[in-house]
């Protein structure tokens, strides 16, 4: 198959964020606004409100570059954060709030998620959760369900690489992402099932809105899905990244595995009745440990270190890699490794205040502090 054009596969980035009350360290349970507004107006509808107040969303335009996407995803970020700033509160990429407690939060003033409170109440409003979000278009003619199949072995990857949520409630939860545990309580989220093709998942959308389950296709909230607006594959099992590099590799890393799983139709066919329970178990091995993770290999039943399949990852996509001008960004996914991830950082400060003799609430307001720097810095 001839190598397509960088301007191939077109992708986009949502990144979720916690506002944060500079004295507090907590989130605000109400944010005015004219926050809001002034972000409108400067940025259009790359910025939108989220479940929550003390939450905001930043969606990117279409990316056909990782040049591109690097300069406006800071922009955006940096941009919000000014913006933050001015109405008197910070900006924090991480997948979970270490401080904030979810029943103080104030629910945002829209019908989807007044209906969302309605059917899932308390799970609902425990969705005090940052995520990061990954589009990419594959080609028009290839069947984004059957591609999706092919790529979920690849979904505990990216969640070790992203995780960024080890606090919950004020409490270091002992797992590195706690936001994909609590998450676990929604319906219709995790690994999805194995659906044949489009069709049949088309299918299965229309039994639901009809039984009333569901308004459309975006109440399915699974870590990789057909995106219900676009024509993409979403990829939605990473954490918030404390630093956008990671988000961009993350990003890089995806949009290439989608080009060589179209490039090479063989790959990820294989499949078993314990597929998907594997996939699974990884995840959870994922959210414990994060890129210290052991993963089980299927094929083989072997145990395999994290870094060996992220080795494994980006040697399958080299040729993606170069064609798409990836491979800066491929290359940042070692120093996640190397330097470990927001999780790690996290709890690296917090131990080092700790056992300087911080209490266990000034500790965290200490990582705060830094997830508030470290989330418009672009160098870590």
């Amino acid at each position: 198959m001839a190598a397509e054009p960088s301007s191939a596969y077109t992708f986009g980035l949502e990144e979720e964020f916690f506002l944060v009350s500079p004295g507090t360290r907590g989130t605000p349970s109400r944010v005015p606004k004219a926050f809001l507004k002034e972000c409108r107006q400067r940025f259009g509808t790359c910025v939108g409100s989220e479940l929550l107040q003390s939450q905001v969303e930043v969606s990117s335009p279409v990316f056909d570059h990782m040049a591109m996407a690097r300069a406006q995803m800071t922009r955006l970020r940096r941009g919000v954060a000014e913006l933050a700033e001015t109405a008197g509160l910070r900006l924090v990429a991480a997948g979970t709030h270490p401080l904030s407690a979810w029943h103080r939060q104030t629910q945002t003033d829209k019908s989807r998620y007044a209906r969302i409170i309605d059917d899932f109440q308390m799970v609902g409003r425990r969705n005090l959760l940052c995520g990061l979000h990954v589009h990419v278009a594959p080609p028009a003619n290839v069947d984004r369900v059957a591609l999706m199949n092919r790529l979920m072995p690849w979904l505990p990857l990216f969640l070790a690489l992203s995780t960024s949520s080890p606090f919950w409630n004020r409490r270091h939860t002992g797992l590195l992402s706690y936001r994909q545990s609590a998450y676990d309580e929604w319906p219709r989220s995790g690994i999805p099932d194995f659906f044949a093709d489009e069709a049949e998942y088309r299918v299965f959308c229309e039994l639901l809105i009809r039984a009333g389950a569901i308004k459309d296709a975006s109440f399915l909230w699974w870590a990789i899905r057909p995106a219900h607006r676009y024509p993409t594959l979403e990829l939605r099992i990473a954490d918030a990244c404390t630093h956008i590099e990671d988000a961009l590799a993350l990003a890089a890393l995806f949009r290439c595995l989608v080009r060589a799983h179209v490039r090479r139709p063989e790959l990820g066919l294989a499949r078993t009745a314990l597929t998907r329970r594997i996939i699974d178990e990884n995840r959870w091995r994922a959210k414990r440990f994060g890129p210290a993770a052991d993963f089980i290999d299927e094929p083989t039943g072997e145990v395999v270190e994290c870094v060996h399949v992220l080795d494994a990852a980006i040697e399958l996509v080299s040729e993606d890699a170069h064609d798409l001008d990836c491979e800066e960004s491929l290359r940042h996914l070692g120093k996640i490794v190397a330097r470990g991830t927001s999780a790690q950082q996290q709890l690296a400060l917090y131990h080092n205040l700790r056992n300087g003799g911080s209490g266990n609430t000034d500790a965290l307001r200490g990582v705060i502090d830094w997830l508030v720097e470290a989330s418009i810095s672009v160098s870590d």
